[in-house]
């Protein structure tokens, strides 16, 4: 099923840790029209970067969230967050790209070897965060450092 021209609910929700560990991964009705928005979101990128684009984590449901360490409040459990990356541009390159780009998202985070980009349910904060890993955690800092 296509979400939008260059991108399937099938890429959207596939994950190597949901079928090693036997996670459905299967999207409610909901989710699917949240999937169909950040579908939409993912053609922007696209357009934008000129090139395809990869999505290495799209939706999550409960159980895979949690088998993955995610955040409980991830907006990959609604559908309305990937996290992406392009053999265009190297992650950090897609981030200042994105952020620049007047284009609309809640939350654009980069993540070192990915960008993460996500909607809201509600009105877009247009949050932008770089993700710094040490001692086995995570922190934030405002901007793309």
């Amino acid at each position: 099923m296509n979400l939008s021209p260059h991108f399937s609910l099938t890429e959207l929700v596939a994950s190597q840790v949901a079928t090693r560990k036997g996670i459905d991964n299967t999207p409610a009705p909901a989710i699917v029209a949240n999937l169909t928005r950040l579908a939409s979101l993912l053609e922007q990128v696209r357009a934008l970067v000129g090139a395809p684009i990869t999505i290495s984590s799209g939706y999550r449901s409960p159980a895979l969230n949690r088998a993955v360490g995610g955040a409980a409040s991830s907006a990959h459990v609604l559908g309305l967050a990937a996290d992406i990356s392009t053999n265009k541009l190297a992650p950090k390159a897609l981030a200042l790209l994105i952020r620049q780009s007047g284009m609309v998202f809640d939350q654009l985070i980069y993540e070192g070897t990915w960008v993460h980009i996500a909607l809201s349910a509600g009105a877009p904060r247009r949050q932008v965060l770089t993700a710094k890993f040490a001692s086995g955690g995570v922190s934030y800092v405002a901007g793309i450092v």
